[in-house]
C-alpha cells in the first residue's frame, strides 16, 4: 500500500472523534451500524457526525449503505489490516 494512501487514512483516525466513531464502528462488526445509534451512543451533533463519517469514507476506512431511511456504517476490514501490517511489515528488522 502506498505511503499516502496509510497517511491519509492516519490522518483521519488521529482526530479523537473520528477515532471514537471508528472505534464504535469496528465494534459492531461486519453487519455494521445506523448512523442515528452512533449519533446517539457518542453524542455527537448530525452536522458534525456525517463530516466525521465523510472524511472516514474518503480514507477509504468505512463504507455505507442505505436500507430503506436508514444509513448504515461499516468498516472495510480489508483496508484497516492493511494500516496495520503497514506498521509491522518492518518491525524489529534492525534487531540481528
Amino acid at each position: 500500500m502506498e505511503l499516502e494512501t496509510i497517511a491519509k487514512a492516519l490522518k483521519e483516525l488521529g482526530h479523537p472523534t473520528r477515532l471514537a466513531i471508528f472505534k464504535r464502528l469496528v465494534k459492531s462488526g461486519q453487519q455494521g451500524i445506523a448512523v442515528g445509534t452512533v449519533q446517539e451512543e457518542l453524542k455527537v451533533p448530525g452536522s458534525t457526525l456525517s463530516h466525521h463519517i465523510s472524511s472516514l469514507a474518503s480514507a477509504g476506512l468505512i463504507k455505507q449503505r442505505r436500507e430503506g431511511r436508514t444509513l448504515f456504517c461499516v468498516v472495510e476490514y480489508e483496508k484497516l489490516l492493511s494500516v496495520i501490517a503497514f506498521l509491522q511489515e518492518e518491525c524489529c528488522a534492525d534487531e540481528q
